[in-house]
């Protein structure tokens, strides 16, 4: 007897969010991710690439530093840099808005908005430092500066959704809705800005995910439980696409930071972060994402490529563009 695999009939279907000028399709399945013997996933998972709007200093210290380069010094050539790596989506951080940095404003995060969006044609995420006030002012003179580009603007909360959703509905925009990982607490955004307007194919969900551990395991049941409300019950206020910021939560660990020299039994230090990259990526994709921010380039090619053989099969490569040694104890 021919082996016959067990499958699940989805009532619901994840809705298509059209993102940027060109409106690139995030969402759209019917079924888990990958689960293609099940249902259709018309559009496979976006990658993009963090980009700030300011130097970041020692936090992007070796490593990415070495793949960036002088770019980091400039938005407009970071982002150009990232879509050159092959980014789907870059999304622009507004770091410097911070009131515990450079406390810069509306002024400025225009300037910076508007030298990403001169320097590449891929989708464009402008997303706050999750101060509501400072979030409102920024993210608002963005929003009416940029009408007609179709830019994605975050985190949404449920302390600043009225005022940036306002903005975003008025210059036609796009939101990502923010929530502490509590899939109550996300349908319950998503319903308060369906109901000043905002259209299903406009919001994106933001569960807020932690690093490797407890806090990706935390996020991971929370997306498991989106996607069966979604997909099994049907429930439209939570069919929405799934966003993860996860490449900053691995890149400020302790562990991307320790060099190879120091602390020769984690391996090497690049091939270590991006491994932890990637090995959070996978898990997220698994989960349900559609859509995950990373750091490093390399990370971007190695889960690019995990997608396209989940999703097209072939050949996986015999090398990895990755140093990994074996460590004997």
């Amino acid at each position: 007897m021919a082996f016959q695999i067990n499958t699940v009939k989805y009532a619901g279907k994840i809705n298509v969010v059209p993102l940027g000028v060109k409106k690139v399709p995030l969402g759209g399945q019917n079924a888990y991710n990958f689960h293609d013997f099940e249902g259709t996933n018309p559009n496979k998972p976006l990658l993009g690439l963090t980009i700030w709007d300011m130097d970041p200093g020692e936090a992007y210290e070796g490593p990415l530093a070495d793949v960036y380069g002088d770019a980091l010094k400039d938005p407009g050539a970071w982002a150009k840099k990232a879509v050159e790596f092959g980014a789907d989506v870059v999304a622009l951080i507004l770091k410097s808005s911070d009131p515990n940095d450079l406390n810069t404003g509306p002024t400025e995060a225009v300037a910076n908005v508007g030298k990403v969006v001169d320097s590449v044609d891929v989708p464009v995420i402008v997303f706050g430092v999750d101060n509501t006030e400072k979030d409102k002012d920024t993210l608002s003179a963005v929003a009416e500066k940029f009408t007609g580009k179709k830019l994605v603007l975050g985190p949404l909360t449920d302390k600043n959704y009225k005022a940036i959703a306002a903005q975003a509905l008025a210059y036609d925009h796009s939101v990502i809705a923010r929530t502490p990982i509590d899939i109550n607490l996300a349908k319950q955004l998503n319903v308060l800005l369906m109901d000043l307007g905002v259209t299903p194919d406009k919001i994106i969900i933001d569960p807020n995910t932690g690093g490797l551990g407890y806090g990706m395991e935390y996020c991971y049941s929370v997306m498991e439980r989106l996607n069966m409300a979604a997909l099994l019950q049907s429930d439209d206020k939570l069919q929405q696409p799934i966003i993860n910021f996860l490449g900053e939560e691995i890149w400020k660990t302790k562990e991307t930071h320790q060099p190879t020299d120091e602390f020769p039994t984690l391996g090497d230090r690049t091939s270590r972060s991006v491994l932890m990259e990637v090995t959070e990526a996978v898990d997220l994709l698994a989960a349900g994402s559609s859509l995950l921010v990373l750091s490093h380039p390399t990370s971007l090619k190695l889960i690019r490529d995990y997608i396209n053989l989940a999703v097209d099969g072939g050949q996986a490569p015999e090398k990895s563009e990755l140093n990994v040694p074996i460590i004997k104890f």
